[in-house]
Protein backbone atom coordinates (compact mmCIF):
# COMPACT_ATOMS: atom_id res chain seq x y z
CA UNK A 1 0.00 0.00 0.00
CA UNK A 2 1.84 3.18 -1.29
CA UNK A 3 -0.74 5.58 -0.24
CA UNK A 4 -3.17 5.56 2.35
CA UNK A 5 -6.64 5.45 0.90
CA UNK A 6 -8.58 9.04 1.70
CA UNK A 7 -12.39 9.30 2.70
CA UNK A 8 -14.47 12.01 3.22
CA UNK A 9 -16.16 11.80 6.85
CA UNK A 10 -20.36 12.62 6.39
CA UNK A 11 -21.33 12.81 10.38
CA UNK A 12 -24.40 10.86 10.64
CA UNK A 13 -24.02 9.37 7.25
CA UNK A 14 -20.71 7.19 6.71
CA UNK A 15 -16.99 7.94 6.16
CA UNK A 16 -16.39 7.58 2.47
CA UNK A 17 -18.26 4.41 0.96
CA UNK A 18 -18.81 3.36 4.16
CA UNK A 19 -22.51 4.42 4.35
CA UNK A 20 -24.45 3.59 8.05
CA UNK A 21 -27.02 1.16 7.49
CA UNK A 22 -25.88 -0.77 4.62
CA UNK A 23 -25.72 -4.68 4.43
CA UNK A 24 -22.61 -6.16 5.60
CA UNK A 25 -22.95 -8.45 2.28
CA UNK A 26 -22.54 -5.00 0.50
CA UNK A 27 -19.66 -3.29 2.42
CA UNK A 28 -17.42 -6.53 2.68
CA UNK A 29 -18.28 -6.89 -1.07
CA UNK A 30 -16.80 -3.69 -1.92
CA UNK A 31 -13.82 -3.84 0.70
CA UNK A 32 -12.58 -7.54 -0.69
CA UNK A 33 -13.02 -5.64 -4.63
CA UNK A 34 -9.85 -3.84 -3.21
CA UNK A 35 -7.20 -5.72 -1.88
CA UNK A 36 -4.50 -3.60 -2.72
CA UNK A 37 -6.12 -0.85 -0.28
CA UNK A 38 -7.78 -3.49 2.10
CA UNK A 39 -5.29 -6.54 2.30
CA UNK A 40 -6.71 -7.74 5.49
CA UNK A 41 -10.13 -8.09 6.67
CA UNK A 42 -10.98 -9.47 9.86
CA UNK A 43 -14.49 -10.95 10.78
CA UNK A 44 -15.28 -10.88 14.48
CA UNK A 45 -18.78 -13.13 15.35
CA UNK A 46 -20.08 -15.18 17.91
CA UNK A 47 -19.87 -18.30 16.77
CA UNK A 48 -22.79 -19.89 19.10
CA UNK A 49 -24.77 -16.77 18.46
CA UNK A 50 -23.91 -15.50 14.96
CA UNK A 51 -27.15 -13.65 14.49
CA UNK A 52 -27.88 -12.21 18.08
CA UNK A 53 -24.73 -10.45 18.54
CA UNK A 54 -22.86 -7.85 16.58
CA UNK A 55 -20.55 -9.15 13.55
CA UNK A 56 -17.29 -7.02 13.34
CA UNK A 57 -15.23 -6.02 10.63
CA UNK A 58 -11.94 -5.36 11.52
CA UNK A 59 -9.37 -3.31 9.04
CA UNK A 60 -6.43 -3.34 10.77
CA UNK A 61 -4.14 -2.15 8.30
CA UNK A 62 -6.20 0.81 7.53
CA UNK A 63 -7.04 1.44 10.90
CA UNK A 64 -10.92 1.12 10.61
CA UNK A 65 -13.17 -0.74 13.09
CA UNK A 66 -16.95 -1.91 11.55
CA UNK A 67 -19.81 -2.57 13.53
CA UNK A 68 -22.76 -3.93 12.44
CA UNK A 69 -25.93 -5.83 14.16
CA UNK A 70 -26.24 -9.22 14.46
CA UNK A 71 -29.95 -9.81 13.09
CA UNK A 72 -30.18 -7.74 10.10
CA UNK A 73 -26.50 -7.23 9.48
CA UNK A 74 -26.67 -3.93 8.47
CA UNK A 75 -23.86 -1.04 9.30
CA UNK A 76 -23.87 0.59 12.57
CA UNK A 77 -20.84 1.93 13.76
CA UNK A 78 -17.62 3.47 11.54
CA UNK A 79 -14.67 3.20 14.04
CA UNK A 80 -11.49 5.10 13.49
CA UNK A 81 -8.66 3.78 15.75
CA UNK A 82 -5.84 4.57 14.29
CA UNK A 83 -5.33 8.18 12.34
CA UNK A 84 -2.19 7.66 10.59
CA UNK A 85 -3.50 4.48 8.45
CA UNK A 86 -6.48 6.36 6.47
CA UNK A 87 -6.22 9.88 5.12
CA UNK A 88 -9.33 11.65 6.58
CA UNK A 89 -11.15 14.72 5.95
CA UNK A 90 -14.11 16.74 6.67
CA UNK A 91 -15.10 19.49 4.25
CA UNK A 92 -12.22 19.30 2.56
CA UNK A 93 -10.00 19.66 5.59
CA UNK A 94 -7.52 16.56 6.84
CA UNK A 95 -7.95 15.73 10.22
CA UNK A 96 -4.36 14.70 10.23
CA UNK A 97 -1.74 15.48 7.85
CA UNK A 98 -0.18 12.21 6.83
CA UNK A 99 3.62 11.90 6.19
CA UNK A 100 4.83 11.28 2.27
CA UNK A 101 4.40 7.44 0.82
CA UNK A 102 8.55 7.22 1.26
CA UNK A 103 8.87 8.22 4.49
CA UNK A 104 5.72 6.18 6.03
CA UNK A 105 6.67 3.26 8.02
CA UNK A 106 7.52 0.03 6.15
CA UNK A 107 5.27 -2.34 8.40
CA UNK A 108 1.56 -2.02 8.65
CA UNK A 109 1.19 -2.63 12.33
CA UNK A 110 -0.98 -0.81 14.00
CA UNK A 111 1.06 2.34 15.68
CA UNK A 112 1.37 1.43 19.81
CA UNK A 113 0.31 5.52 19.97
CA UNK A 114 -1.48 6.66 17.43
CA UNK A 115 -1.21 10.25 16.83
CA UNK A 116 -4.92 12.47 16.14
CA UNK A 117 -5.99 15.47 15.52
CA UNK A 118 -5.89 18.32 18.83
CA UNK A 119 -8.41 19.45 20.02
CA UNK A 120 -7.90 22.73 18.84
CA UNK A 121 -7.81 21.83 15.80
CA UNK A 122 -11.39 20.19 15.78
CA UNK A 123 -13.32 22.74 17.57
CA UNK A 124 -11.90 25.78 16.13
CA UNK A 125 -11.31 24.73 12.34
CA UNK A 126 -13.31 21.14 12.18
CA UNK A 127 -16.32 21.21 13.55
CA UNK A 128 -17.22 24.21 15.71
CA UNK A 129 -18.65 24.52 19.31
CA UNK A 130 -20.47 22.01 21.05
CA UNK A 131 -22.08 20.89 24.08
CA UNK A 132 -19.78 19.48 27.06
CA UNK A 133 -19.34 15.70 26.87
CA UNK A 134 -18.43 12.78 28.94
CA UNK A 135 -15.35 12.00 30.98
CA UNK A 136 -14.43 8.23 31.86
CA UNK A 137 -12.17 7.75 34.70
CA UNK A 138 -9.02 5.37 33.81
CA UNK A 139 -10.02 2.35 34.98
CA UNK A 140 -8.61 0.53 38.22
CA UNK A 141 -5.42 -1.32 37.02
CA UNK A 142 -4.68 1.43 34.49
CA UNK A 143 -1.03 2.75 34.83
CA UNK A 144 -1.18 5.95 32.33
CA UNK A 145 -3.37 7.68 34.88
CA UNK A 146 -5.19 8.84 31.90
CA UNK A 147 -9.17 9.19 32.05
CA UNK A 148 -10.96 9.72 28.27
CA UNK A 149 -13.47 12.85 27.18
CA UNK A 150 -15.53 12.08 24.85
CA UNK A 151 -16.56 14.77 22.87
CA UNK A 152 -19.44 14.88 21.15
CA UNK A 153 -21.06 16.66 17.57
CA UNK A 154 -24.37 15.39 16.50
CA UNK A 155 -23.16 11.89 14.28
CA UNK A 156 -19.51 12.00 15.15
CA UNK A 157 -17.75 11.93 18.84
CA UNK A 158 -14.23 12.43 19.07
CA UNK A 159 -12.09 10.87 22.35
CA UNK A 160 -9.44 12.69 23.97
CA UNK A 161 -6.99 11.05 26.41
CA UNK A 162 -7.13 12.90 29.88
CA UNK A 163 -4.48 13.15 33.05
CA UNK A 164 -7.18 12.00 35.28
CA UNK A 165 -5.26 14.03 38.16
CA UNK A 166 -6.52 17.37 36.16
CA UNK A 167 -10.06 16.21 35.75
CA UNK A 168 -12.24 18.31 37.44
CA UNK A 169 -16.03 19.05 36.66
CA UNK A 170 -15.92 22.81 37.84
CA UNK A 171 -13.46 23.58 34.96
CA UNK A 172 -15.33 23.78 31.38
CA UNK A 173 -13.60 21.12 29.00
CA UNK A 174 -12.44 23.90 26.08
CA UNK A 175 -10.01 24.80 28.89
CA UNK A 176 -8.95 21.08 29.70
CA UNK A 177 -8.70 19.93 26.26
CA UNK A 178 -6.57 22.71 25.59
CA UNK A 179 -4.09 22.07 27.99
CA UNK A 180 -1.22 20.50 28.21
CA UNK A 181 -3.43 17.81 29.81
CA UNK A 182 -4.89 16.43 27.35
CA UNK A 183 -3.33 14.35 24.54
CA UNK A 184 -4.71 14.22 20.69
CA UNK A 185 -7.70 12.29 19.79
CA UNK A 186 -7.34 8.69 20.51
CA UNK A 187 -10.06 7.45 18.38
CA UNK A 188 -13.31 8.79 16.44
CA UNK A 189 -16.74 7.21 16.20
CA UNK A 190 -19.32 7.53 13.24
CA UNK A 191 -22.95 6.39 14.62
CA UNK A 192 -26.71 7.41 13.97
CA UNK A 193 -27.62 10.13 16.25
CA UNK A 194 -27.72 13.33 18.50
CA UNK A 195 -24.46 12.54 20.35
CA UNK A 196 -22.80 9.39 21.36
CA UNK A 197 -24.45 9.57 25.01
CA UNK A 198 -27.44 9.53 23.32
CA UNK A 199 -26.48 6.61 20.73
CA UNK A 200 -25.32 4.21 22.80
CA UNK A 201 -27.79 3.16 24.12
CA UNK A 202 -29.81 1.79 21.25
CA UNK A 203 -27.40 1.37 18.28
CA UNK A 204 -27.82 -1.54 17.32
CA UNK A 205 -31.23 -1.76 16.71
CA UNK A 206 -32.73 2.28 16.32
CA UNK A 207 -34.14 2.66 12.89
CA UNK A 208 -32.10 3.30 10.25
CA UNK A 209 -32.42 5.89 7.80
CA UNK A 210 -30.49 5.16 5.00
CA UNK A 211 -30.81 2.07 2.91
CA UNK A 212 -29.00 -1.39 3.07
CA UNK A 213 -27.85 -1.21 -0.63
CA UNK A 214 -25.04 1.09 -1.37
CA UNK A 215 -26.55 1.05 -5.24
CA UNK A 216 -29.51 3.25 -3.69
CA UNK A 217 -27.17 5.17 -1.36
CA UNK A 218 -26.32 6.83 -4.26
CA UNK A 219 -27.25 9.98 -5.68
CA UNK A 220 -27.42 8.27 -9.26
CA UNK A 221 -30.37 9.07 -11.76
CA UNK A 222 -30.82 5.08 -12.40
CA UNK A 223 -33.90 4.25 -11.46
CA UNK A 224 -33.13 1.03 -8.92
CA UNK A 225 -35.80 -1.47 -7.57
CA UNK A 226 -36.93 -1.22 -4.21
CA UNK A 227 -34.40 -3.23 -1.94
CA UNK A 228 -36.56 -6.30 0.30
CA UNK A 229 -37.32 -5.21 4.76
CA UNK A 230 -39.10 -9.18 5.46
CA UNK A 231 -40.64 -11.75 3.77
CA UNK A 232 -43.73 -12.91 5.05
CA UNK A 233 -44.31 -16.67 4.56
CA UNK A 234 -48.28 -16.56 4.31
CA UNK A 235 -48.36 -21.00 3.38
CA UNK A 236 -49.70 -22.79 0.79
CA UNK A 237 -47.39 -21.05 -1.78
CA UNK A 238 -48.28 -17.38 -1.10
CA UNK A 239 -44.92 -15.07 0.02
CA UNK A 240 -45.39 -11.67 0.67
CA UNK A 241 -42.30 -9.53 -0.02
CA UNK A 242 -42.19 -6.11 2.63
CA UNK A 243 -40.26 -3.55 0.92
CA UNK A 244 -38.85 -0.57 2.08
CA UNK A 245 -40.41 2.34 0.65
CA UNK A 246 -42.47 0.63 -2.37
CA UNK A 247 -45.99 -1.44 -1.62
CA UNK A 248 -45.59 -5.05 -1.01
CA UNK A 249 -45.11 -7.52 -3.59
CA UNK A 250 -46.96 -10.89 -3.51
CA UNK A 251 -45.02 -13.74 -5.18
CA UNK A 252 -47.64 -16.91 -5.90
CA UNK A 253 -46.13 -20.04 -6.60
CA UNK A 254 -46.74 -21.91 -9.96
CA UNK A 255 -48.67 -18.70 -10.73
CA UNK A 256 -46.00 -15.66 -10.64
CA UNK A 257 -43.87 -15.64 -14.01
CA UNK A 258 -40.45 -14.20 -14.52
CA UNK A 259 -41.73 -11.18 -16.20
CA UNK A 260 -43.21 -10.48 -13.13
CA UNK A 261 -40.03 -11.32 -10.93
CA UNK A 262 -38.34 -8.54 -13.15
CA UNK A 263 -40.55 -5.79 -12.79
CA UNK A 264 -41.28 -6.19 -8.98
CA UNK A 265 -37.63 -7.02 -8.34
CA UNK A 266 -35.13 -6.31 -11.33
CA UNK A 267 -33.20 -8.14 -13.10
CA UNK A 268 -31.48 -11.37 -11.57
CA UNK A 269 -27.52 -10.55 -10.77
CA UNK A 270 -26.84 -14.19 -12.32
CA UNK A 271 -29.01 -17.02 -13.95
CA UNK A 272 -28.26 -20.32 -12.57
CA UNK A 273 -29.08 -23.43 -14.79
CA UNK A 274 -29.87 -26.56 -12.78
CA UNK A 275 -27.10 -29.40 -12.86
CA UNK A 276 -26.79 -30.91 -9.81
CA UNK A 277 -28.12 -34.68 -9.49
CA UNK A 278 -26.16 -35.76 -6.62
CA UNK A 279 -30.09 -36.66 -4.42
CA UNK A 280 -31.61 -37.77 -7.80
CA UNK A 281 -31.80 -41.07 -5.94
CA UNK A 282 -34.24 -39.90 -3.52
CA UNK A 283 -36.45 -37.36 -6.18
CA UNK A 284 -37.05 -41.16 -8.07
CA UNK A 285 -38.05 -42.70 -4.67
CA UNK A 286 -39.87 -39.96 -3.96
CA UNK A 287 -41.95 -40.24 -7.17
CA UNK A 288 -42.51 -44.02 -6.23
CA UNK A 289 -44.37 -43.10 -2.69
CA UNK A 290 -46.23 -40.54 -4.34
CA UNK A 291 -48.93 -43.21 -5.54
CA UNK A 292 -49.82 -44.51 -1.65
CA UNK A 293 -49.75 -40.89 0.46
CA UNK A 294 -52.03 -39.32 1.52
CA UNK A 295 -52.98 -36.36 0.07
CA UNK A 296 -52.07 -34.12 2.30
CA UNK A 297 -49.48 -35.89 4.83
CA UNK A 298 -47.32 -34.04 6.36
CA UNK A 299 -44.53 -34.95 4.68
CA UNK A 300 -41.02 -32.89 5.32
CA UNK A 301 -40.86 -32.10 1.65
CA UNK A 302 -41.07 -33.25 -1.89
CA UNK A 303 -37.95 -34.49 -2.83
CA UNK A 304 -37.76 -32.52 -5.58
CA UNK A 305 -36.81 -29.84 -3.44
CA UNK A 306 -34.32 -31.29 -1.09
CA UNK A 307 -32.01 -32.23 -4.64
CA UNK A 308 -31.36 -28.66 -5.20
CA UNK A 309 -28.29 -28.07 -2.71
CA UNK A 310 -26.17 -25.96 -5.08
CA UNK A 311 -28.50 -22.52 -6.56
CA UNK A 312 -26.17 -20.01 -7.31
CA UNK A 313 -22.96 -20.19 -9.48
CA UNK A 314 -19.80 -17.95 -7.29
CA UNK A 315 -18.06 -16.77 -10.75
CA UNK A 316 -20.04 -16.84 -13.84
CA UNK A 317 -23.00 -14.65 -14.81
CA UNK A 318 -24.61 -18.15 -16.43
CA UNK A 319 -23.86 -21.59 -15.63
CA UNK A 320 -24.97 -23.88 -17.94
CA UNK A 321 -26.25 -27.50 -17.06
CA UNK A 322 -23.72 -30.49 -18.40
CA UNK A 323 -26.51 -31.61 -20.51
CA UNK A 324 -26.46 -35.24 -18.82
CA UNK A 325 -29.39 -37.67 -19.72
CA UNK A 326 -31.53 -37.93 -16.62
CA UNK A 327 -33.73 -41.36 -17.34
CA UNK A 328 -36.33 -39.27 -14.40
CA UNK A 329 -36.76 -36.25 -16.52
CA UNK A 330 -37.95 -38.14 -19.48
CA UNK A 331 -41.31 -39.20 -16.97
CA UNK A 332 -42.10 -35.22 -16.35
CA UNK A 333 -45.02 -34.04 -18.20
CA UNK A 334 -42.74 -31.34 -19.87
CA UNK A 335 -39.78 -33.27 -21.45
CA UNK A 336 -37.79 -29.72 -22.13
CA UNK A 337 -35.96 -29.14 -18.73
CA UNK A 338 -33.64 -26.57 -20.43
CA UNK A 339 -35.72 -23.60 -19.53
CA UNK A 340 -35.45 -24.85 -15.78
CA UNK A 341 -32.71 -22.19 -13.68
CA UNK A 342 -32.11 -20.72 -10.79
CA UNK A 343 -32.34 -16.42 -10.44
CA UNK A 344 -29.91 -15.50 -8.03
CA UNK A 345 -30.34 -12.09 -6.56
CA UNK A 346 -27.74 -11.68 -4.38
CA UNK A 347 -28.55 -8.05 -3.36
CA UNK A 348 -32.18 -9.31 -2.56
CA UNK A 349 -30.71 -12.37 -0.18
CA UNK A 350 -32.70 -14.84 -2.71
CA UNK A 351 -33.11 -17.49 -5.65
CA UNK A 352 -36.35 -18.14 -7.42
CA UNK A 353 -36.40 -21.33 -8.72
CA UNK A 354 -38.12 -20.94 -12.68
CA UNK A 355 -39.79 -24.15 -14.39
CA UNK A 356 -42.53 -25.56 -14.94
CA UNK A 357 -45.99 -25.42 -12.25
CA UNK A 358 -45.93 -27.83 -9.68
CA UNK A 359 -49.06 -28.46 -6.76
CA UNK A 360 -48.67 -26.04 -4.32
CA UNK A 361 -48.15 -27.32 -0.73
CA UNK A 362 -50.80 -26.98 1.56
CA UNK A 363 -51.59 -24.13 3.16
CA UNK A 364 -51.09 -24.32 7.32
CA UNK A 365 -53.72 -26.09 9.34
CA UNK A 366 -56.96 -24.14 9.98
CA UNK A 367 -61.24 -25.13 10.39
CA UNK A 368 -62.15 -27.65 7.60
CA UNK A 369 -62.48 -25.11 4.28
CA UNK A 370 -62.50 -25.27 0.68
CA UNK A 371 -59.39 -22.73 0.42
CA UNK A 372 -57.33 -25.19 2.70
CA UNK A 373 -57.16 -27.73 -0.12
CA UNK A 374 -54.22 -28.03 -2.47
CA UNK A 375 -55.80 -27.76 -5.98
CA UNK A 376 -53.21 -28.86 -8.09
CA UNK A 377 -50.72 -28.17 -10.56
CA UNK A 378 -52.06 -25.33 -13.04
CA UNK A 379 -52.03 -26.50 -16.88
CA UNK A 380 -49.86 -24.25 -18.26
CA UNK A 381 -47.20 -24.64 -20.73
CA UNK A 382 -44.72 -21.90 -19.55
CA UNK A 383 -42.16 -21.59 -17.31
CA UNK A 384 -43.29 -20.11 -13.28
CA UNK A 385 -41.19 -19.48 -10.18
CA UNK A 386 -42.29 -22.66 -8.28
CA UNK A 387 -39.43 -22.27 -5.24
CA UNK A 388 -37.97 -19.41 -3.37
CA UNK A 389 -34.61 -19.85 -1.06
CA UNK A 390 -34.51 -17.47 1.60
CA UNK A 391 -30.32 -16.95 2.61
CA UNK A 392 -29.36 -16.18 5.68
CA UNK A 393 -25.95 -15.28 5.04
CA UNK A 394 -24.38 -16.56 8.84
CA UNK A 395 -21.02 -15.45 9.20
CA UNK A 396 -18.60 -18.85 9.27
CA UNK A 397 -21.34 -20.57 7.14
CA UNK A 398 -20.22 -22.03 3.30
CA UNK A 399 -22.01 -19.39 1.35
CA UNK A 400 -21.06 -16.45 4.07
CA UNK A 401 -21.58 -13.12 2.06
CA UNK A 402 -22.40 -14.50 -1.14
CA UNK A 403 -25.62 -13.01 -0.46
CA UNK A 404 -27.06 -10.31 1.59
CA UNK A 405 -29.09 -11.58 4.55
CA UNK A 406 -32.68 -11.91 4.32
CA UNK A 407 -35.11 -11.99 6.99
CA UNK A 408 -38.38 -13.91 7.19
CA UNK A 409 -41.29 -14.43 9.40
CA UNK A 410 -43.94 -17.43 9.07
CA UNK A 411 -46.86 -15.06 9.63
CA UNK A 412 -50.29 -17.55 9.24
CA UNK A 413 -53.57 -17.28 11.74
CA UNK A 414 -53.23 -21.01 12.15
CA UNK A 415 -49.29 -19.41 14.27
CA UNK A 416 -51.41 -16.99 16.44
CA UNK A 417 -51.16 -19.68 19.35
CA UNK A 418 -47.74 -19.13 19.65
CA UNK A 419 -46.15 -17.94 22.33
CA UNK A 420 -43.32 -16.45 19.83
CA UNK A 421 -43.27 -15.32 16.55
CA UNK A 422 -41.34 -18.09 13.84
CA UNK A 423 -38.52 -15.64 12.38
CA UNK A 424 -35.59 -16.00 10.48
CA UNK A 425 -33.57 -15.75 13.82
CA UNK A 426 -35.30 -18.52 15.63
CA UNK A 427 -33.69 -20.95 16.82
CA UNK A 428 -34.36 -24.62 14.81
CA UNK A 429 -34.78 -26.45 17.95
CA UNK A 430 -37.70 -23.95 18.69
CA UNK A 431 -39.08 -23.58 14.47
CA UNK A 432 -39.42 -27.28 14.68
CA UNK A 433 -41.10 -27.54 17.79
CA UNK A 434 -43.94 -24.95 17.33
CA UNK A 435 -43.91 -26.47 13.73
CA UNK A 436 -44.84 -30.42 15.21
CA UNK A 437 -47.33 -28.93 16.77
CA UNK A 438 -49.41 -27.29 14.23
CA UNK A 439 -48.80 -30.13 11.84
CA UNK A 440 -49.51 -33.23 14.39
CA UNK A 441 -52.80 -33.54 12.76
CA UNK A 442 -51.44 -34.16 9.76
CA UNK A 443 -49.11 -37.44 11.35
CA UNK A 444 -51.32 -40.55 10.52
CA UNK A 445 -49.00 -42.20 13.67
CA UNK A 446 -46.44 -41.08 15.68
CA UNK A 447 -43.71 -43.42 13.94
CA UNK A 448 -44.73 -41.43 10.67
CA UNK A 449 -43.93 -38.55 12.65
CA UNK A 450 -40.42 -39.32 13.58
CA UNK A 451 -39.75 -40.78 10.03
CA UNK A 452 -40.93 -37.78 8.58
CA UNK A 453 -38.66 -35.71 11.14
CA UNK A 454 -34.78 -37.05 9.84
CA UNK A 455 -32.18 -34.72 9.29
CA UNK A 456 -31.00 -35.16 5.42
CA UNK A 457 -26.51 -34.60 6.36
CA UNK A 458 -25.55 -32.21 3.50
CA UNK A 459 -22.18 -31.41 2.80
CA UNK A 460 -21.25 -28.05 1.98
CA UNK A 461 -17.32 -27.63 3.43
CA UNK A 462 -15.94 -29.34 0.18
CA UNK A 463 -14.08 -26.48 -1.92
CA UNK A 464 -13.11 -22.66 -1.03
CA UNK A 465 -15.55 -20.80 0.67
CA UNK A 466 -17.25 -17.69 -1.34
CA UNK A 467 -15.78 -15.93 2.01
CA UNK A 468 -12.59 -17.67 2.20
CA UNK A 469 -10.35 -14.53 1.40
CA UNK A 470 -11.51 -13.00 4.78
CA UNK A 471 -10.04 -14.24 7.90
CA UNK A 472 -12.96 -15.47 10.37
CA UNK A 473 -12.01 -14.66 14.48
CA UNK A 474 -14.80 -16.04 15.53
CA UNK A 475 -14.13 -20.05 15.01
CA UNK A 476 -16.30 -22.26 12.47
CA UNK A 477 -19.31 -24.16 14.00
CA UNK A 478 -16.93 -25.44 16.73
CA UNK A 479 -17.05 -29.26 16.06
CA UNK A 480 -14.31 -31.81 16.99
CA UNK A 481 -11.90 -31.08 14.29
CA UNK A 482 -12.21 -27.22 13.75
CA UNK A 483 -12.45 -26.49 17.83
CA UNK A 484 -10.44 -22.95 18.42
CA UNK A 485 -7.14 -23.44 20.80
CA UNK A 486 -6.97 -20.45 23.09
CA UNK A 487 -7.17 -17.22 21.78
CA UNK A 488 -5.33 -18.01 18.42
CA UNK A 489 -6.80 -16.09 15.24
CA UNK A 490 -7.12 -18.19 12.80
CA UNK A 491 -8.82 -18.74 9.49
CA UNK A 492 -11.04 -21.58 8.87
CA UNK A 493 -9.26 -24.48 7.04
CA UNK A 494 -11.52 -26.98 7.31
CA UNK A 495 -11.59 -30.88 8.11
CA UNK A 496 -13.69 -33.89 7.88
CA UNK A 497 -17.19 -33.08 8.39
CA UNK A 498 -16.85 -29.53 9.18
CA UNK A 499 -19.05 -28.47 6.53
CA UNK A 500 -21.74 -30.57 6.86
CA UNK A 501 -25.50 -29.12 7.22
CA UNK A 502 -28.79 -30.90 7.67
CA UNK A 503 -31.69 -30.37 6.26
CA UNK A 504 -35.57 -30.39 7.66
CA UNK A 505 -38.63 -30.43 5.94
CA UNK A 506 -42.05 -29.35 6.98
CA UNK A 507 -45.04 -28.77 3.91
CA UNK A 508 -43.82 -26.29 1.98
CA UNK A 509 -40.40 -25.56 3.90
CA UNK A 510 -37.21 -27.05 3.89
CA UNK A 511 -35.02 -25.71 6.25
CA UNK A 512 -30.72 -26.09 6.14
CA UNK A 513 -29.48 -26.16 9.74
CA UNK A 514 -25.79 -25.36 11.18
CA UNK A 515 -24.35 -27.04 13.93
CA UNK A 516 -25.25 -24.35 16.31
CA UNK A 517 -28.85 -24.24 15.32
CA UNK A 518 -29.06 -21.91 12.89
CA UNK A 519 -31.04 -22.05 9.80
CA UNK A 520 -28.52 -21.10 7.15
CA UNK A 521 -31.09 -21.32 4.21
CA UNK A 522 -35.03 -21.97 4.26
CA UNK A 523 -36.89 -23.01 1.16
CA UNK A 524 -40.68 -22.39 0.12
CA UNK A 525 -42.56 -24.97 -2.42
Amino acid sequence: MSKPPSLQIYPGKGLGFLILGASLHDILTRIKAQPHIYPTIDVVYSPRRPLAEPVVLNLPVNGLRLRFDGPDQRLRLIEVHDFMRTQLSYKNLDLVKLPDAKSSPPTYSISSSPTGPIFRHVYNRLMGPTFPGEYLPPTSGSKSGKGLYVLSYPGIAFTFPLQDSEWSPNIDFVSLLSSNAASPAKSLAIFNGSSWQEARRDIMVRTCPNPRSLALSSRGKEIRPDEIDLVKIRGGGKIEMIRRSSLPFIITLSETTPQDLIAELGPPNAIYRKNDRRLSIHKSHGRQRTAYQRPYSASPAKYDDLTDTDQSSTHTATDESDGEDDPISTNENHGDLSAECFYNYFHHGLDVFISYPTSPSPSFPSPPSENSLSTGAKNVDHVVATKILLHANVPGSYPFNRYRRSRWVIDSPALQHLDNSLTSETSFTDLSRSLKQVWKSSYASESEEISLQRGMVLNRGWGDSPGSSCELLGGWEESADTQRKGATNTAFNGGPGSGNTELFGFPGLVFEVLKNDVVSCLTIY
